[in-house]
């Protein structure tokens, strides 16, 4: 079945456009679904795969013919897994300059786009990011009528009640669509695990070709053991075996194909910015609970407050937002740091919190930034004190978007 994605609309603003539609994400985040729907309401259109070798193959070494075959008479050209193109942009550049048809792409490599294709592409191509589902994506899909409460100016008892087990389970579980279609929780913990071995065969192996060993495994469970933790790269060097340089390497690995999304610290001096180390969250809970296998309830849980911030952080990069951390030197911390529109907003996460109450270290940022806005979220208080909202966690995203 198709889910309706928020994307979706994103993306009709830029199909009258000349330029080729380039749609990357994490494997099985919904990317083959989205552009087939696409296809499916297009006109004189084809869809390819380059997962069919000869189709492929066609198209690397022969492009004339494949344009002859495939484009030349088609108003859309719709072309499914082009991250295994090896250096596809060149090609995909030659068709954009000697035929009309719109392209629109898809691959779940940002390794391969941005580096072998990207660079035959500037001025050519619109590169849209399919994550996940977001909470809000999710809950729309659960209950339309819970979703559209989300905005209320006052979020009362009972809503907050009706909406959590909805969070609890998204923390738990994640966003992936797959997961998210299925009732059953069993079936969920089945394809999660399915996702992370596929990622680490195909993605890792097929495509970068990079050994996917030991080493590599040892580092994603580290990092899934120590989410919003300051990443401590000669302990990781220790667990992995791998040296620095390697470390690094594979790191930025996980985060070009969608697995993790660092946090810098937050700093008025950028060059100081640079060099801190950062934090390390997974763009999806569901994915990091597959890797430590554990599925508990989010009661039943020693990490929830880890599982809180991990999901503020996936729900702010699935919004576009950079991810800031702020801590000095004497050890006052506030989780997150958002710059909007030249704005300052801190964010802090309580697992639970009873009173609107700031923590020493969340004073100290809004004594020396004096943010216009400023947040701190929890379970289920909703207030206000000074500038400082209090909210719900599940209610991230609306918080940001608000102009209050």
């Amino acid at each position: 079945m198709y889910v309706t994605r928020f994307l979706e609309k994103e993306i009709n603003k830029y199909l009258d456009r000349k330029e080729i539609l380039a749609v990357i994400g994490p494997r099985q985040s919904g990317k083959t679904t989205l552009i087939r729907h696409f296809f499916e309401k297009c006109k004189n259109a084809v869809f390819l795969d380059f997962e069919d070798r000869q189709t492929l193959e066609l198209f690397s070494e022969d492009v004339d013919s494949f344009i002859e075959l495939h484009v030349k008479n088609h108003d859309f050209v719709f072309i499914d897994e082009f991250q295994y193109a090896k250096e596809g942009g060149k090609n995909l550049k030659h068709i954009y300059d000697s035929c009309k048809a719109k392209i629109i792409i898809s691959g779940s490599s940002a390794t391969e786009l941005s580096i072998q294709s990207i660079k035959y592409l500037v001025g050519r191509i619109f590169v849209f990011t399919l994550y996940p589902f977001s909470f809000e994506e999710y809950l729309n899909f659960k209950n339309e009528k819970l979703y559209g409460l989300l905005g209320s100016k006052q979020l009362t008892k009972q809503i907050i009640e009706r909406i959590m087990p909805q969070f609890n389970e998204f923390c738990v579980f994640g966003g992936y669509p797959r997961v998210v279609l299925t009732e059953d929780k069993q079936e969920k913990e089945v394809v999660l695990r399915n996702i992370y071995n596929t990622y680490l065969l195909k993605e890792i192996k097929e495509i970068l070709n990079l050994p996917e060993d030991y080493k590599l495994s040892k580092l994603i469970r580290a990092l899934s053991l120590q989410i919003g933790g300051i990443v401590n790269y000669n302990e990781l060097s220790d667990i992995t075996g791998f040296n620095h340089n390697d470390l690094l390497k594979h790191i930025n690995v996980l985060e070009k194909t969608f697995v993790i999304a660092r946090s810098l610290p937050f700093y008025t001096n950028k060059r100081t910015e640079l060099v801190k180390a950062p934090k390390a969250f997974f763009l999806d809970s569901g994915f990091r609970n597959a890797v430590i296998r554990n599925f508990q309830p989010i009661e039943n849980r020693t990490d929830k407050g880890s599982l809180y911030e991990n999901f503020v952080a996936s729900e702010l990069l699935k919004a576009g937002m950079e991810l800031k951390y702020w801590r000095t030197k004497s050890m006052a911390e506030v989780d997150f740091v958002i710059e909007k529109n030249g704005n300052l907003m801190p964010i802090e996460i309580k697992s639970n919190l009873m009173r609107p109450n700031f923590t020493k270290s969340f004073s100290s940022f809004l004594e020396k930034y004096k943010p216009k806005k400023s947040l701190i979220l929890s379970e289920r208080l909703f207030a206000q004190k000074n500038k400082t909202k209090f909210r719900p966690t599940f209610n991230i995203l609306n918080e940001i978007k608000s102009k209050e």
